[in-house]
């Protein structure tokens, strides 16, 4: 079979997929401060200049990597909370699932982690990191409010705080599974994440 031959376009999507793909795992394996461009560009099978064809830096690239990340939090959060027919025990359900398995589910965690550590050190990657920071707790704290007044439930404390401490919550028991999980099993963080939203945003005793 004759192979096809694709256009250049698609060739230029191909190439920067597999540059992306090999970034995820080597800075996921290695780290994001040792990695250099020439072990990205090695472990997708291409040279130097073709990484600099496509990304003007390092971090330009981990931005990119964060931004799709970040898309799809975005989507999956508006597919459980803009569903208008959904009644409050399924909207209850939706969350509850989402939140008790995304410290499992959530394989750029460590990517999210490192970003933070570089956006400590470096002002101009600090700015658009936090950019997605920002839109995260608003988003957020936009559906925690609109939640409670589909259900009818009061807020303990302001949305946005709600909102921040769930982002530190989920993060919390992320860090604590992926670095000790014989410590904090699975059914143990699943109980304390789906225990926060039981006790603080639904109300349930």
């Amino acid at each position: 079979m004759k192979p096809i031959r694709l256009t250049r376009e698609q060739s230029r999507d191909q190439t920067r997929q597999r540059l992306f793909d090999a970034a995820l795992t080597t800075f996921m394996n290695k780290g994001f401060g040792v990695t250099s461009v020439e072990d990205i560009a090695a472990a997708a099978g291409y040279s130097r200049g073709a990484f600099y064809s496509n990304f003007g830096s390092k971090s330009e690239l981990l931005l990119e990597l964060l931004r799709r990340d970040h898309d799809a939090t975005m989507g999956r959060m508006r597919s459980i909370f803009e569903d208008g027919e959904a009644t409050r025990q399924d909207m209850e359900a939706r969350v509850l699932q989402y939140y008790s398995e995304i410290y499992r589910e959530n394989k750029c965690f460590l990517l999210w982690a490192e970003a933070k550590l570089h956006a400590s050190r470096d002002a101009a990657f600090r700015e658009q990191f936090n950019a997605f920071m920002r839109e995260l707790r608003q988003t957020t704290t936009d559906y925690i409010s609109a939640f409670s007044e589909r259900a009818g439930t009061p807020l303990p404390m302001p949305a946005e705080q709600l909102s921040l401490g769930l982002i530190a919550l989920c993060d919390g028991v992320q860090f604590f599974y992926s670095s000790d999980p014989q410590a904090v099993p699975a059914d143990f963080a699943e109980a304390v994440l789906a225990g926060f939203f039981r006790r603080v945003v639904f109300g349930a005793s």
